[in-house]
């Protein structure tokens, strides 16, 4: 069956349903598909990037505006 009507039935079949526990569920798949870029992260890459926050929280940071005038 081609993907387009596939898609197109199952619409229907969404906006004819009264059922929570079927929406919920359609819910539920979806957001298991959303995959965070966080979690393909090492442990290494996300102590780095929460130290990077700690500096900026810091205030130990160059502005980027300031960091290319040096490079030009």
């Amino acid at each position: 069956m081609d993907i387009q009507l596939e898609k197109l039935e199952l619409i229907k079949l969404l906006a004819e349903t009264e059922n929570p526990i079927i929406i919920k569920s359609i819910r539920k798949i979806f957001k298991k598909e959303q995959k965070d870029w966080w979690d393909d992260l090492t442990n290494e890459q996300k102590a780095e990037i929460e130290e990077g926050e700690r500096q900026i929280e810091r205030g130990e940071f160059v502005e980027y505006e300031e960091m290319m005038k040096k490079f030009r």
